[in-house]
């Protein structure tokens, strides 16, 4: 629940300045209501660059890897012995 919190607390935040920046005359009207657009965008592209990022940097863990495969093997010998065919090794 804390999240949505943190979620609805920024959204007020960029609403708070998005607002501002409409009453104000700092950033030209035309520009100023595109400023929703370019931070879809800019989030859009912040999760691409973090797929990415986690893509490239998967780390391997070989721990878990050997925990699989016997956990794969106690399976299939579980299978085998109610009669259930799971292919040859």
């Amino acid at each position: 629940m804390k999240h949505i919190f943190k979620i609805i607390a920024v959204l007020s935040a960029i609403s708070a300045v998005w607002v501002a920046l409409l009453e104000t005359s700092t950033v030209p009207r035309s520009y100023t209501w595109l400023l929703p657009i370019y931070l879809v965008v800019a989030l859009g592209c912040y999760g691409l660059f973090m797929v990415g990022y986690g893509l490239m940097f998967f780390p391997t863990c070989p721990r878990e890897a050997i925990l699989l495969q016997q956990d794969i093997v106690e399976a299939k010998e579980f299978l085998s012995k109610r009669g259930v065919d799971v292919g040859s090794d």
